[in-house]
């Protein structure tokens, strides 16, 4: 049998005072090591952190991929030397974005795309994210607008059209040389110079120029690539049917080979008003004759120069004109033109060029007595087709005349608003 512990008598004050309680453990000197307390702290601001980014990327996201405001496709401006700030309220004020400026610079940082915001005429997508938007901006694949330079227009008078269209900026220094210009539709961004696009018309000529002269007919009576584009300026002028710019052509080919005067109208117009291009009123009897450089009633062969500037199809057709023996060629009064080979058979379509047109009159007369009357040239027409002006030869020239004074008559008419009809007086 066990003995029990001595009990050791207490005062009723002793029973009364709680037991002492024994003191907590020393921490061991590894937890009080300093390092482990910040690497504590560290670890601890570090999950702060990873969960404030991870919320960050969250929202981001959500404001650069959120569909955008735009409820249809809108080209808007971004201007030159425009910073964040200012890009930002030019989409917020187009309604190309809806988020605050700064969330805009936000997404800059974050796309990296700060020092990538080009200036520029956008095209901004319906309802594009504000990532969208800026991808847009960044890849600089700014609007490109269509420019038509039509065939035949005159150095001055395609000048004239380039300050007038507001998408280009800057001057132009110098007026360029006749013929140097390639007519065609281009493309050019907003804010283009001009004399960075009359640049690029004239690098178009010169390669189309090169081209066309290593694969032209070695009989046609051209000399150099600038007589070329001369001869071909006159086949523009004198015709806008695409059928027809071979055939006419040959007319002039077979002319100075045979050495006769090309005798064409708008080598007289070009020779009176120069590139102002158009003349304004029908050529004078007293005009056919006046001496010019570029009259080719007076003149033997080509002008001194062009007298417009020709497209690719009428550079073509100088270069390889069609072979045929016709000398003459006069409006048929269809929009087209009726050839010949002989002064005769040509005369005969004069007269029935003439006929169909006092036919016109009188059936406008007719059809309107308080219209006024038309002009003894022509039928009155928003797209006149200026005839051809017979001469009155006592006889008929030889067939392969050598002299000028052997030269058959004019041959041809203008399919051209910018040539009127002479006046028969």
């Amino acid at each position: 049998m066990s003995e029990r512990p001595p009990i050791s008598p207490r005062s009723p004050r002793a029973a009364l005072e709680p037991e002492q309680v024994p003191p907590p453990p020393k921490r061991s000197e590894r937890a009080r090591n300093p390092f482990v307390v910040v690497g504590n702290a560290i670890f601890t601001i570090l999950i702060i952190l990873m969960i404030g980014a991870g919320a960050a990327y969250y929202y981001g996201r959500q404001i650069l991929e959120t569909p955008g405001p735009l409820q249809e496709d809108k080209i808007v401006n971004i201007p030159t030397r425009a910073g964040k700030r200012d890009i930002a309220d030019v989409l917020l004020r187009e309604g190309v974005i809806n988020v605050s400026p700064w969330a805009f610079i936000g997404g800059v940082f974050a796309l990296k795309a700060s020092s990538d915001l080009k200036p520029g005429e956008y095209s901004f997508q319906k309802n594009a994210s504000l990532r969208d938007v800026i991808a847009t901006i960044v890849e600089g694949k700014v609007v490109q607008h269509a420019v038509t330079i039509p065939e035949g227009l005159t150095s001055e008078q395609i000048v004239m059209r380039l300050i007038d269209n507001d998408i280009f900026a800057g001057s132009v220094r110098e007026m360029p040389r006749e013929g140097t210009l390639l007519p065609e539709t281009y493309k050019f961004p907003r804010g283009t110079t001009r004399e960075q696009v009359i640049h690029r018309l004239q690098q178009s000529q010169k390669r189309v120029l090169a081209e066309i002269w290593e694969r032209r007919n070695p009989d046609v009576p051209v000399r150099s690539p600038e007589q070329l584009i001369t001869l071909a300026s006159i086949i523009e002028k004198e015709t806008g049917r695409a059928d027809e710019r071979s055939r006419v052509a040959a007319v002039f080919t077979n002319r100075l080979k045979q050495r006769i005067k090309l005798q064409s109208d708008p080598t007289i117009i070009y020779g009176l008003v120069g590139g102002k291009g158009t003349l304004g009123r029908p050529i004078k009897r007293s005009e056919i004759t006046q001496p010019s450089p570029y009259n080719t009633y007076v003149i033997e062969g080509l002008p001194p120069g062009p007298i417009a500037n020709p497209g690719r199809a009428s550079l073509e057709a100088a270069a390889n004109p069609a072979r045929t023996r016709d000398l003459f060629f006069v409006a048929d009064g269809t929009g087209g033109h009726a050839f010949t080979e002989t002064y005769d058979a040509h005369q005969k379509n004069v007269a029935k060029l003439r006929a169909l047109e006092k036919q016109i009159q009188n059936d406008t007369v007719e059809q309107s007595e308080d219209a006024p009357p038309p002009t003894a040239a022509g039928p009155a027409d928003t797209n006149p087709t200026a005839t051809t002006r017979p001469s009155a030869p006592a006889k008929k020239p030889p067939a392969r005349p050598v002299a000028p004074a052997t030269a058959p008559a004019r041959q041809g008419a203008v399919q051209s608003t910018t040539t009127p009809p002479v006046v028969q007086r």
